[in-house]
């Protein structure tokens, strides 16, 4: 199969499934928990967490089969090696990672209006630190096998890489702006899925999109761009991984401004400021000069 056609229909179908599962989904969980009180919780989640958890189960359920359909036939293709020897990979990169954002972090703090936050108990550093190194762990390696070892990889296979890149961040960059929060739905029937993920789009403003549409381009080009010349994930996962930490991590340490004062240094979110343009744009020329495009495929 044709790696666009394929990759329109593994989209389709990921958003189509998800929807459609998350009905059923939530009314399970509902009929569960009148049964198992503990799962209570989970039942009072909003539908929109229902939604998105299908959107990721129905994406990586349909991953295997989309990457056979062209041609790939193992982890190997998607840049997932052996553990063994990647480390300085990852490390460099989760390096890399919470170094650049802490340069956006401390200098907004020094120069900008954010104030650090730092009077925790030790028992909330200790719950922070393992929430936001699990989340950074996760995340980091779901987004990079989609996004780059399935998403890039296939679309290279049509164009040059490039144009893959660009495509593939443009998608990865897209998809971080479905995570409104629409009204709660008063009925929960079987399209209600289909009617609540257009309501989880932000809608077209700039003090939406920008600058954080900008900013996730530049993060999605970054780690497509490691992983073209290093062939293997090591490297975008840790970058990634020391970005999301980061992020979880900057409203946690630190008091936001208003949201008239932030629009240079960005929100409790860190990446959704000008100044966290400046230091991606960075990296980016630097790792393009220093590294030249080639046409280089994962070993």
């Amino acid at each position: 199969m044709r790696p666009l056609r394929s990759t329109f229909i593994y989209t389709a179908g990921v958003f189509l499934g998800g929807a459609l599962l998350a009905p059923l989904l939530y009314h399970l969980v509902q009929n569960a928990a009148e049964q198992w009180p503990a799962l209570q919780g989970l039942a009072n989640q909003p539908f929109r967490r229902y939604v998105n958890r299908c959107l990721l189960f129905t994406a990586v359920l349909g991953l295997w089969p989309w990457l056979r359909a062209n041609g790939f036939s193992g982890g190997a293709d998607i840049g997932i090696a052996r553990p063994f020897g990647q480390w300085k990979l990852v490390a460099g990169g989760f390096a890399l990672g919470f170094g650049t954002l802490a340069v956006v972090a401390l200098t907004a703090t020094t120069l900008g209006p954010h104030d650090w936050n730092l009077a925790h108990p030790p028992a909330l550093y200790a719950r922070h630190l393992a929430k936001a190194g699990g989340a950074a762990i996760v995340v980091a390696l779901i987004e990079e096998i989609l996004f780059r070892g399935a998403l890039f990889g296939v679309l290279r296979k049509r164009w040059r890489w490039p144009a893959a890149l660009v495509a593939s961040s443009i998608v990865f960059a897209f998809v971080h702006f479905l995570d409104r929060r629409p009204n709660a739905p008063e009925t929960i029937t079987w399209i209600t899925g289909l009617t609540t993920l257009p309501q989880m789009l932000h809608p077209l403003l700039w003090r939406e999109w920008f600058p954080l549409f900008p900013n996730l381009l530049l993060v999605g080009a970054i780690l497509a761009w490691f992983y073209q010349i290093t062939g293997s994930l090591g490297a975008s996962i840790g970058l990634h991984a020391g970005w999301i930490f980061w992020v979880k991590s900057y409203s946690f340490l630190t008091i936001a401004p208003t949201a008239a004062a932030s629009s240079l240094w960005g929100t409790g979110k860190l990446i959704d400021g000008w100044a966290t343009t400046l230091v991606l744009a960075a990296v980016l020329a630097g790792l393009a000069s220093a590294t030249p495009p080639t046409e280089k495929k994962p070993q």
